[in-house]
């Protein structure tokens, strides 16, 4: 690891400020994902900007909003009792994630911005177009089992780490930002971008944006919801196909239905026609089936990942078949 410039922020406006001057500076919380790149030479930076001590980490939950800031902890929020019973999804895609002591340091902010697991751009010695654009993808032709295989281009294949991110795209979250020019929300689901012939731009973020909460809007649905995730090895692991899901029946007939998905896509997916297909109709076995070929219609599985094609569509039947209590 190079030497870096350090400077401790006094205030969000503060941390700010010091990013837009510094040149090749990045903000350090947690730094669980942060400091592993730049020991590995996948990220390099002159400067962090340390934020661990700002007071936007609360976790408060209205009739309307919960809203989380960008430095509580992921157990603070995993483990907070009126989210766990309004938003099961959001809790059970955080203790998910990572390990107990990880959880005890990463920030929610820390989450929505960790970079891709995928071997070839945590090795500075293999090209990467995320990592040196231009230079090339070798997942495409290589090593490709724990990629996507949606929303992928000819540049960038990697997936999205983050559970979290997945469970907050099925609730229709907004993230909030500051930056140089003020304050501003994004919806989750502009948030993250495709890779496109642009893979090293992952976010609607600048440089300089701090992550300084996250809304989900409280609803009904929401209280139905649940994170299944299938992964190598029970803990600390990432998803190989994960499902965000939250159902609303009547009579056996769904009237809403929210859908997202994990380590299938190179940003956490969500395909509106997937909900389409089950809106309005029973929940039945052919109904998920006809919703989980909606969903792989456009995949594009390499050669070591073709197996998520048919490990999706069961994990989506066996969400769906949980919360409608087909089981």
């Amino acid at each position: 690891m190079r030497a870096f410039g350090y400077t401790v922020a006094e205030d969000p406006a503060d941390a700010v400020r010091i990013a837009a001057r510094t040149p090749n500076s990045t903000f350090i919380a947690g730094g669980t994902d942060l400091l592993n790149l730049m020991r590995d030479g996948a990220e390099v930076h002159d400067h962090l900007v340390d934020v661990s001590q700002l007071d936007i980490n609360r976790i408060a939950l209205d009739s309307r909003w919960l809203r989380v800031g960008g430095l509580a902890r992921m157990r603070e929020v995993a483990e907070h009792s009126g989210l766990r019973r309004a938003f099961p999804v959001v809790s059970e895609a955080l203790l998910a994630s990572a390990s107990p002591q990880v959880r005890n340091m990463a920030t929610i902010g820390g989450n929505l911005l960790q970079r891709t697991r995928c071997g070839y751009f945590r090795d500075p010695a293999s090209p990467c177009n995320k990592r040196t654009p231009g230079s090339g993808c070798p997942a495409i032709n290589g090593y490709s089992r724990g990629h996507a295989i949606l929303g992928c281009s000819d540049h960038c294949i990697a997936t999205h780490p983050s559970d979290l991110a997945v469970a907050l795209t099925a609730l229709d979250a907004w993230v909030r930002l500051l930056g140089p020019d003020g304050a501003r929300a994004v919806p989750i689901s502009d948030f993250y971008l495709l890779p496109g012939s642009t893979p090293a731009k992952e976010t609607a973020m600048r440089s300089e944006d701090l992550i300084t909460g996250v809304d989900v809007p409280r609803t009904s649905l929401a209280t139905h919801s649940r994170y299944l995730k299938l992964r190598d090895r029970a803990t600390f692991e990432f998803a190989v196909v994960s499902v965000a899901a939250a159902l609303q029946l009547r009579g056996g007939v769904v009237q809403d239905v929210r859908l997202a998905f994990g380590g299938i896509g190179t940003r956490p997916w969500r395909d509106p026609r997937v909900e389409a297909a089950l809106r309005g109709r029973p929940l039945t076995e052919a109904a998920i089936d006809n919703a989980s070929r909606a969903l792989v219609r456009e995949a594009r599985p390499y050669e070591d990942n073709r197996f998520k094609v048919q490990l999706v569509q069961r994990a989506l039947a066996s969400a769906l078949s949980d919360l409608g209590g087909m089981r």
